[in-house]
């Protein structure tokens, strides 16, 4: 963002108390650490300034910390229900098939077996096929390789929610 005035998003945010600007934070990304690093660096004079701080607060994430943050996503194909961010940010999977919402089931669970988390994607804008594909290929990945790629598409998922913070209406 080039302009020189703050959005009235991001200045409302700036401005909400601490505890509503760490709720909101939360609800971006469920990581303790990552939220209150955002938190404690506000006031945010451009939006690029909040997904800088954003990105170099995913880069210090621990594997606890991504554990704490991976709780809060549901798995692919099943959004939590009542949950308006994550049916959006799942919605490639609302139209698919039952064999691709099966097959989803099946290659979620065995992806959790072999990682110990939820399948973790920015599933925005993908489709239910996409989503299948990028599992089967990441399903085979070293544990290591599999962390920082979860570690990157986390960070992805925090810039779009973020975004929707600062620039939403009030």
């Amino acid at each position: 963002m080039t302009s020189t005035s703050t959005p009235p998003g991001l200045t409302r945010f700036n401005t909400l108390e601490e505890h509503a600007a760490y709720t909101a934070l939360r609800e971006a990304c469920a990581a303790t650490a990552w939220a209150k690093r955002l938190l404690a660096a506000r006031p945010y004079a451009t939006s690029e300034d909040l997904y800088a701080a954003s990105d170099a607060a995913m880069a210090e994430l621990t594997a606890a910390d991504l554990d704490e943050a991976m709780a809060a996503h549901p798995p692919i194909g099943r959004p939590k229900p009542g949950d308006p961010t994550s049916a959006r940010e799942q919605s490639g999977m609302s139209g698919a098939s039952d064999a691709l919402k099966a097959e989803m089931l099946e290659l979620n669970l065995a992806y959790q077996d072999r990682f110990g988390h939820v399948f973790l994607i920015c599933a925005t804008g993908r489709t239910g096929e996409q989503m299948r594909d990028a599992l089967r290929e990441r399903i085979g990945n070293p544990p290591e390789r599999e962390r920082e790629i979860v570690r990157t598409e986390l960070g992805k998922i925090n810039r779009i929610r973020l975004a929707r913070l600062v620039e939403e209406e009030a």
